[in-house]
């Protein structure tokens, strides 16, 4: 196996996992009432909260960059 298939099995694995720890989708209300608590900073867990959510950019970012490395090497 090679290092690029290796790389997006990593990367899928802990998109699969991150996916599966989402909790259940919030009414429109608290998603208003948490979007002005990520706003002004003022949500319980605020840190932690702000790092799962830097986490999640990091994994899309790297399996759209390991998506992208695959489709241009079968190019």
């Amino acid at each position: 196996m090679n290092f690029r298939n290796a790389a997006l099995l990593a990367v899928l694995s802990l998109g699969l996992a991150v996916s599966a720890c989402q909790k259940k989708d919030e009414s429109a209300g608290e998603q208003v009432k948490d979007a002005i608590g990520d706003a002004t900073n003022s949500r319980d867990n605020e840190k932690l909260k702000d790092a799962g959510e830097d986490a999640k950019d990091a994994v899309d970012n790297a399996a759209e960059g390991v998506k992208d490395a695959v489709q241009g090497e079968n190019k």
